[in-house]
């Protein structure tokens, strides 16, 4: 999920008080810092919080023994992060650049990781940068589908694509936009979203990280990309993090330019599957993607209370109406999410 400003859940319970005007102590840096000094002789004073992600875990750059390293908080009763550990070996066993876990306690909830710098595609991609950035990106990205092991991951199935839709109906229209489908409505949806889970399984399953955006993506100076938030790494349809990539929500891009890195990516990954199927492959699911996630940031809005989500769902609602009005078969769907009443 998006990236988000270290710092934005406010006073968590890792803070306490301090005597006085000082600041808060953070126990939890406290308790990291402490554990580290069991193992290494300099721990730099210096903490800076850097971006994290939509969940509990926390990021700190700091120094271990004069090296530039990220000191990753997951507190143990919010975040599991056996899943990060084990994904992180997978990826570095193909050699692609997932930080190196130096050290971790998963009973405390803390790891000590490579610093891959600040080179966020985020901050790099643009209209002229960004055929560089997906040329060395797209084979990175076919040795994750086709040689990262899959064996014990989670499978990306049909009830969790179906729930993923239903966000979008029941937290996006139902909450966010006060409306109650009808009948006819609801038949059309649930027809539209079986063809679109059809569609991810008619696809090979394989290896898919599941958020590739240009904030999970970093430019480093040896064997890039550095590929990050890999955590929630899922069994899943080949073409998932190809459209997470390319419909992203900093910068959108022209219909010939998506087509052009359809072709492209195909010719990596499936080059028997023909043009036109692939093509409907990536269509289809960069609308459930897209569709799920107009739902989730719903979700984060009136569930969670995560206000700046909300403001971010305007560019994934277009992506949706780029798409589409492509499918006669999606017509009736068509003119009902252009209406004014479900248009954000």
């Amino acid at each position: 999920m998006p990236f988000q400003p270290a710092g934005v859940y406010g006073r968590m319970p890792h803070m306490v008080e301090s005597s006085g005007t000082s600041p808060p102590i953070d126990y939890r840096v406290e308790a990291a810092k402490s554990w580290l000094r069991q193992t290494y002789d300099e721990i730099g004073a210096n903490w800076q919080p850097i971006t994290g992600d939509a969940s509990y875990r926390r990021y700190f750059r700091t120094t271990v023994n004069g090296e530039s390293r990220i000191v990753m908080d997951a507190p143990p009763e919010l975040e599991d992060s056996a899943p990060f550990i084990d994904i992180s070996k997978r990826l570095r066993a193909r050699d692609l650049h997932a930080p190196e876990i130096f050290q971790y306690d998963l009973e405390q909830g803390f790891l000590l990781l490579e610093d891959l710098g600040d080179g966020l595609y985020k901050d790099l991609i643009n209209e002229h940068t960004v055929q560089a950035l997906f040329d060395q990106t797209f084979p990175a990205m076919a040795v994750m589908a086709k040689q990262v092991s899959d064996v014990g991951l989670p499978a990306f199935d049909e009830d969790l694509l179906h729930d993923e839709l239903n966000w979008f109906t029941d937290l996006y229209l139902g909450r966010h936009k006060g409306l109650t489908l009808r009948y006819r409505q609801r038949k059309a949806w649930l027809g539209f979203c079986e063809e679109l889970v059809a569609a991810a399984f008619e696809q090979p399953q394989v290896f898919v990280h599941k958020d590739i955006h240009s904030c999970n993506l970093m430019q480093t100076r040896v064997n890039s990309p550095g590929i990050i938030d890999f955590q929630d790494a899922v069994k899943g349809p080949l073409t998932y993090d190809f459209v997470s990539l390319v419909w992203d929500r900093y910068i959108h891009w022209p219909r010939p330019k998506l087509e052009q890195w359809m072709e492209q990516f195909r010719l990596l990954v499936s080059p028997g599957t023909d043009a036109q199927t692939w093509m409907y492959w990536c269509d289809l699911m960069g609308l459930q993607r897209n569709i799920k996630i107009v739902g989730r940031f719903a979700l984060l809005r009136h569930v969670q209370e995560k206000h700046g989500y909300i403001e971010m769902i305007p560019m994934f609602y277009r992506y949706i109406l780029d798409v589409l009005p492509r499918y006669p078969q999606f017509s009736e769907i068509t003119d009902w999410l252009r209406s004014e009443e479900c248009a954000p």
